[in-house]
């Protein structure tokens, strides 16, 4: 069997029958879908959680009219008949009534009238008053309600956010945070691996038979198989979910945004982990690997504070031109392609560009790797493990 591939398959069982391994992933999975489930249970108490507002003698009459103009105004109102005064007042008192409005503008509340709850009331009752003047006067209500709804507004956007912008914004959000804990999980691992080999002096029997560049890749192959099927599960998990809970209606989206997440996790990965098994390389104690890796940490820890920020600036001028730069083009083009910014050629470019500064990485990142693997003692230094 090719070498690589024997390194690759013993990283990925080694990893992958780890009882740490398992249960962590487990529990992700059961926090994801228990998460998902309350969020969308909660999402439901609000959307049917109205203001109960009771309404006392004449004002019952503005039952209809009152739920219209609360649906209108983003605040659900549940208007329901009260009895008398009395009553309404002791519903109020007891918290099962928001505020009752009494007969004409009297409003009775347990504390205070909060400003979204007064505009409908207010204007409910200054409706029902203009209404009643006008056919007084001898006003066809019907047809000025006609005229009037004729003259409504009719905004025409040059450049329309789609109805699903939101939920796309979320895909964007979360699939960021996925994919960072995904590379910044598996790619140390990488890293971590090099340093326990060195020290633990394995590396010499395994380069007896294998080259440097064997083993480098085959850490690399294996590590990253085993965090792109943790991607995918998470990603297939999410949206199950999200489609069986009503959470997700935009499957589309959903599944343009997932495959995006995986191709991009690949360059991603890539890019980091032989950056890590460089780093690694340089040292053979696990407590100095921290001062040849801390850059690389830094970088990745940067594209998630743009990834984070970025969720609501996507249309920057300076968000578009970093979707280009890598490596934060892993974290942000994803988002681009969520929200529905980047064009199939722009994200080619992006892809070709990330692909080329993985290879450059890759290259650097060998060479250090043979120049460094198999020294051990005094940490390697960046000249020496440059050859220079």
């Amino acid at each position: 069997m090719n070498p690589i591939l024997l390194v690759a398959r013993r990283e990925l069982l080694t990893r992958v029958r780890t009882k740490s391994f398992v249960v962590s992933n487990a529990l992700i999975l059961v926090v994801l879908i228990a998460g998902l489930v309350v969020l969308s249970i909660v999402s439901k108490n609000n959307d049917s959680d109205a203001t109960k507002v009771g309404l006392v003698g004449a004002s019952t009459a503005l039952e209809q009219r009152l739920e219209a103009i609360g649906e209108a105004a983003g605040t659900p109102i549940d208007a329901r008949p009260i009895e008398n005064a009395d009553i309404a007042r002791d519903q109020v008192k007891d918290g099962d009534l928001e505020a009752a409005l009494l007969d004409g503008n009297e409003v009775v509340v347990k504390d205070s009238l909060n400003s979204e709850l007064r505009t409908v009331l207010q204007a409910a009752v200054q409706q029902e008053a203009t209404n009643a003047e006008l056919l007084r006067q001898g006003v066809d209500i019907d047809r000025l309600a006609t005229v009037v709804k004729d003259t409504a507004l009719i905004v025409t956007p040059t450049d329309p956010k789609s109805d699903d912008r939101s939920q796309r914004l979320a895909l964007a959000y979360i699939g960021t945070m996925l994919l960072f804990l995904a590379v910044a999980t598996f790619a140390p691992y990488v890293g971590v691996g090099v340093v326990e080999e060195k020290s633990s002096r394995v590396v010499e029997l395994l380069l007896s038979t294998i080259k440097p560049l064997h083993l480098l890749w085959g850490k690399v192959l294996g590590l990253g198989v085993v965090g792109l099927a943790q991607v995918a599960v998470f990603a297939a998990v999410g949206l199950i979910t999200g489609q069986a809970t009503g959470q997700l209606d935009v499957p589309g989206a959903a599944i343009v945004s997932a495959l995006s997440l995986l191709v991009w996790f690949v360059l991603g990965f890539t890019f980091y982990a032989v950056l890590y098994a460089a780093g690694g390389s340089m040292v053979s104690r696990q407590e100095e690997i921290q001062s040849t890796t801390m850059p690389v940490l830094l970088v990745l820890i940067a594209s998630l504070y743009l990834g984070l920020f970025g969720v609501d600036n996507l249309d920057t001028t300076f968000y578009t031109v970093m979707s280009f730069v890598p490596p934060f083009s892993a974290v942000l083009m994803p988002m681009q392609v969520a929200v529905g910014n980047a064009s199939f050629v722009e994200v080619a470019a992006s892809v070709v560009v990330m692909a080329a500064a993985t290879a450059a990485c890759a290259w650097l990142a060998a060479g250090i790797y043979q120049r460094s693997v198999l020294r051990t003692g005094a940490k390697v230094s960046w000249k020496e493990a440059i050859g220079r």
